[in-house]
């Protein structure tokens, strides 16, 4: 059984928290990666993908974007749905000095995706999910926790009957400035799905990134995770029981502008 079950990379996926220069509140990126993981594990059957989105800051500390990326597992399970599209919005603000927080709703959707309608008998609810984020960060540390409105990514307990509602990601991530334009930035969470302990599990990485100017960057990420080895493998439609979350190192490169 698969599921879309941090990290795209932290460059890459940091929804709680952009980025905005002062004398320009919108903001563009595009990227591409070796592998698209999130929460440690890969939505594109450990193939590369593209990916790219939009900021907008809001005033007094509101903000709006959106981003994208190709996937493979939807259409792994045999229907459609190629494109995931992630919509969010939030409040982010200072406490005091160096400790600042955010807050925010993030909607996860995948276009075309009719996986509910076909994919049934004990197999997937619909994959789209509303997640809840609150986060709080101390100097270069970030604690975050996020809590699922709906089933996570499609996942559900047909064998008692319960959904996911209810699951939570909880996360820290570092941002260390290296000098010379290289950063690094340690990550561990802990993914828990509700009434369906089978799915629970830690990922960890590390990403070293480098600016590389005019809005340019490389980055190469070590990620792994201690999920489970049968639950965590392509669909059917795949004709393959390679295991998503294997350790392994993603490389990406980005422009924002």
């Amino acid at each position: 059984m698969r599921s879309k079950l941090l990290i795209s990379l932290p460059l890459l996926a940091a929804f709680a928290a952009p980025a905005f220069a002062a004398d320009n509140p919108l903001s563009f990126n595009i990227s591409a990666v070796s592998d698209y993981r999130y929460r440690g594990i890969s939505q594109t059957r450990l193939k590369p993908a593209l990916q790219g989105g939009v900021d907008y800051a809001l005033p007094a500390g509101f903000y709006v974007g959106a981003w994208g990326s190709t996937i493979k597992w939807i259409k792994d399970n045999g229907v459609d749905g190629s494109v995931e599209v992630d919509l969010y919005g939030g409040y982010r603000g200072e406490i005091q000095k160096d400790l600042g927080y955010d807050l925010g709703v993030l909607q996860y959707a995948y276009v075309g995706n009719k996986l509910a309608d076909t994919a049934g008998g004990g197999v997937y609810k619909n994959a789209d999910t509303t997640e809840l984020y609150g986060a709080l960060t101390w100097g270069p540390v970030t604690g975050k926790l996020s809590y699922a409105l709906t089933n996570l990514f499609g996942n559900y307990n047909f064998a008692t009957d319960e959904s996911t509602r209810g699951s939570t990601y909880a996360e820290l991530n570092g941002t260390f400035d290296l000098g010379s334009g290289f950063s690094l930035a340690p990550h561990i969470g802990h993914q828990s799905v509700s009434h369906l302990s089978v799915a629970s599990y830690t990922d960890y990485s590390a990403t070293v990134s480098k600016d590389l100017g005019s809005g340019m960057s490389v980055a190469v990420a070590a990620v792994g995770t201690d999920a489970d080895k049968t639950f965590y493998v392509p669909g059917a439609a795949a004709g393959s029981t390679r295991f998503l979350g294997k350790s392994a190192l993603v490389v990406s490169l980005k422009a924002t502008f």
